[in-house]
Order: structure tokens, then C-alpha cells, then sequence
């Protein structure tokens, strides 16, 4: 069951918003998670390396720090079946290169930018998740 956190939600998406606008008011770029760390690998084509580093180590970071300052424990669910996880990395992998962008980099920043391609993209992102969660819960049982 998921807990109810109106609170710490509504905390979380400002602070996701406003990375989101203070990446693309300094680097002016938008951001998509997939990009950022798709970016991370060779060949290097700006010099915006540390910014995407620094980006991606906030998001690892993120959660240890609230496990340290804030006593909060936090749990996460991965499934043990491990050819499901694999291939759900690769769809995930093959979507995020297929539809040109991640679900942050839609979901945030397209929505907010009322970009056609981001609405169209976040409406099939969030019908594959509706499909997928009815599927593991009711179907497959993983």
C-alpha cells in the first residue's frame, strides 16, 4: 500500500521544478534525465560535464541525504525476476530514444512548455503505466 504525503509531495515537486528552471535559466537546456545522462558518456560535445555530473549526483544523493538529516526511512520495491527487469530497462531504454525524451524531460518540462510532442508523449507514457501496473497486479504477479 502507498502512503498518503501531501506534504513531502508537494516539497518534492516544487524542488524538481525549480531544478528544472534553474537548469534551463544557467545551461539553458531542459531537463531530461535520459539526456543528462546520456550525456555523461563520450564523445563530449560542450563543456557542461561537471553541471550533468553534479545533476546526476544530486538525484543519488537526494534520498541519502533525507535518510541522514531526517531520520526518514526509505524503502524501494525492485522486483527479483530478473529477464522482467531487463527487459523493462530496455523498453524503457528503446521509449526514452524512440519518443526523444524521458519522462522528466516530457512530463516536466514539455508539459510545461504546452510542447504537442511532450503531451503527446506523457499521455502514452502514463496509459503504458496504467497498462503495466494493471498487468504486474493482476496478471503477471511480479
Amino acid at each position: 500500500m502507498t502512503e498518503f504525503t501531501p506534504i513531502a509531495s508537494l516539497i518534492g515537486g516544487m524542488m524538481i521544478g525549480l531544478s528544472a528552471v534553474l537548469l534551463m535559466l544557467w545551461e539553458g537546456r531542459i531537463a531530461g534525465i535520459s539526456g543528462i545522462a546520456g550525456r555523461l558518456l563520450p564523445p563530449y560535445r560542450d563543456g557542461a560535464f561537471l553541471s550533468r555530473f553534479g545533476f546526476v549526483v544530486g538525484l543519488v544523493a537526494a534520498p541519502l541525504a533525507m535518510i541522514a538529516l531526517g531520520g526518514v526511512e526509505i524503502s524501494q520495491t525492485v522486483s527479483s525476476n530478473i529477464p522482467l527487469m531487463v527487459a523493462a530497462g530496455l523498453l524503457v531504454g528503446f521509449g526514452s530514444v524512440w519518443g526523444n525524451g524521458c519522462t522528466s524531460g516530457h512530463g516536466v518540462c514539455g508539459l510545461s512548455r504546452l510542447s504537442t510532442r511532450s503531451i503527446v508523449a506523457t499521455g502514452v507514457f502514463m496509459a503504458t503505466a496504467i497498462v503495466t501496473v494493471f498487468l504486474v497486479r493482476h496478471v503477471i504477479g511480479a
